[in-house]
């Protein structure tokens, strides 16, 4: 045992001098975790069907684990590496397409700076696609919307980030297809951003663009613009749009694309309201929502935020209503006959 110690101590005091006599770095530490109940109305318990089609809370009069996150930032000059790693259901739900330890991977990147105006990244990243993030705490609404739950997840590959002044900046990068950790022999992605400000900085302007081929040889494509103001001090709004055209191999085109509206109240800063409105229109079945194609969907979701220092509180009720009848009833066995359904959520988020 005494051996043992002295061979796990002796290298972590080589590695402490060694630290010691060069430049020293900045080190960040920080974390989530998120929990939620979901109830949703329709209660089809003798279907099976939990009537969500979209990311992260597909459950049903159930409490659920979402995720439990530990982030590690060491930066030393102009030189920055990042691991993000998450644990539970959130996260092999967002790294699907990963197997084994990678799928504990959020993120994991370098990062080099040669001037103040220029980043380089290189490694897995989340997406700068859609106006929605994967971390629980960083939305105001707990659930997700379409446009999220059907577009990129993350990238990997290498990009660069260039900032002119306050009021443009603008990235460009080459990755594998999207949300693939790991594609050997595919085809490679381009992605594309482009930044507005105004002077005052309360309106930011975001247009985001992912291009190339998938796992399948797709040829897919997606234009998205996201949008911020803040109104007052008390009130902002949001807005995303966003259009996906894919072109299987040796067949046509297709699309779909949505519109989300967000608007925000902060009456004081223990509490705040959030109101989403999306309209997610897949006429062809591109996203294949529920199995069906031919949808048109809208979804409101009035979202409640209680701070208590960095705990959120996030009392939710959703609304989604669709044109073709996706959802079930409890009488419903095999065949939804619901064009509407509705649900209750109670989630807390932490971070540190």
């Amino acid at each position: 045992m005494k051996l043992f110690l002295i061979g796990i101590i002796l290298p972590i005091g080589t590695i402490c001098y060694a630290q010691d006599s060069t430049k020293k770095g900045h080190l960040t530490i920080g974390g989530s975790v998120d929990a939620y109940y979901r109830y949703n109305f329709q209660n089809a318990k003798d279907s099976g069907q939990t009537n969500n089609y979209t990311s992260f809370t597909n459950s049903q009069n159930s409490f659920e684990l979402g995720m439990a996150s530990v982030k590690v930032d060491y930066a030393i000059g102009k030189v920055d590496g990042v691991v993000d790693l998450g644990f539970g259901r959130r996260a092999e739900e967002f790294s699907y397409n990963d197997q084994g330890t990678l799928a504990a991977v959020k993120q994991a990147y370098i990062m080099y700076a040669p001037s103040d105006k220029v980043k380089l990244t290189m490694g897995k990243w989340f997406t700068h696609v859609g106006y929605e993030v994967p971390d629980a705490y960083l939305n105001r609404n707990y659930s997700m919307d379409y446009m999220f739950s059907y577009g990129p997840f993350f990238h990997t590959g290498i990009k660069a980030d260039v900032t002119i002044n306050g009021n443009f900046a603008f990235m460009a990068g080459i990755a594998n297809p999207t949300d693939h950790t790991t594609a050997s022999f595919a085809d490679k992605n381009f992605l594309g951003q482009v930044h507005f400000a105004t002077t005052s900085t309360k309106v930011n302007a975001y247009l985001n663009y992912v291009g190339g081929k998938d796992v399948s040889d797709a040829m897919v494509n997606q234009i998205d613009l996201v949008a911020t103001g803040a109104v007052s001090t008390t009130f902002s709004i949001g807005y995303n749009g966003s259009v996906k055209i894919v072109k299987p191999k040796g067949g046509s085109s297709d699309s779909w694309w949505g519109s989300a509206f967000y608007f925000n109240f902060d009456p004081t800063s223990v509490f705040g309201l959030t109101a989403r409105g999306e309209y997610f229109r897949d006429e062809a079945g591109v996203a294949n929502v529920g199995g069906f194609g031919g949808n048109k969907i809208f979804d409101f979701t009035l979202s409640g935020n209680i701070h208590i220092d960095n705990l959120m509180i996030v009392p939710e009720f959703r609304l989604d209503n669709a044109e073709q009848a996706i959802f079930f009833k409890n009488s419903d066995k095999d065949i939804p006959t619901a064009k509407s359904t509705s649900a209750f959520i109670l989630a807390a988020t932490y971070h540190f």
